[in-house]
C-alpha cells in the first residue's frame, strides 16, 4: 500500500495497492496524484519519504517539478516520519487487524471505506477532536438529551459513525 498524509490537515491519500511494487509503479502512483491535487499541489512544500529504493528519481522528480521538495528520513529513524506511522498503527488496529484481506482489491476497497471515515467523521486529537475536512469553525454543540442520535456502521458494522438525526 503506498499512502500520503498530508500533515496540516491529517488528511489521508491511498494511492494505491499492489503485491509487487516497484519504481515504476510507484512513480505512476505519484503522477496520478498529482493529476488528483490539480491546483491543490501548489500549496505543498515538502514531501518527506523513507530511504526505500522503489524511490526513483523519476518519483522525486515528479514532485520538484510541481515545486514540492523532498526530503528523504533519515536512516533507522521512526520517529522523523511518525505521522506516517501513527497512520499505519491507526488503520492497523481500527481496521485490517480485524478483518481477513482476501485480495488486493477487497484491500483497497476496505482501505477506501476506512479514509473516507478517517478523513471526514473520525476526531484527531491534534485537530481539537474534528476530522481533516471539518472546518475551523466546527459545529455547534448538541444537546443530546433533547435530540436523536442515528448510528451509522461502517465496514459492516466494525466501526460506528453516530450523527443527529433529522
Amino acid at each position: 500500500m503506498l499512502f500520503l498524509v498530508e500533515i496540516g490537515t491529517r488528511r489521508v491519500h491511498i494511492l494505491g495497492v499492489t503485491t509487487h511494487p516497484n519504481g515504476q509503479w510507484v512513480a505512476q502512483q505519484a503522477r496520478n496524484l498529482m493529476l488528483d491535487l490539480g491546483e491543490r499541489a501548489g500549496q505543498f512544500r515538502f514531501l518527506i519519504r523513507d530511504r526505500d529504493t522503489k524511490y526513483t528519481t523519476v518519483f522525486d522528480d515528479v514532485f520538484t517539478s510541481e515545486g514540492i521538495e523532498v526530503l528523504r528520513s533519515p536512516p533507522q529513524a521512526l520517529r522523523a516520519n511518525a505521522y506516517a506511522e501513527r497512520w499505519i498503527r491507526t488503520v492497523r488496529r481500527e481496521c485490517l487487524d480485524r478483518m481477513l484481506i482476501y485480495s488486493p482489491r477487497h484491500l483497497l476497497a476496505v482501505l477506501d471505506e476506512f479514509v473516507t471515515h478517517y478523513n471526514e467523521h473520525r476526531p484527531h486529537q491534534s485537530r481539537h477532536q474534528r476530522p481533516p475536512h471539518a472546518t475551523d469553525t466546527g459545529p455547534p454543540v448538541i444537546d443530546l438529551a433533547a435530540a436523536r442520535v442515528r448510528r451509522r456502521k461502517i465496514l459492516n458494522g466494525l466501526i460506528s459513525e453516530y450523527s443527529q438525526a433529522a
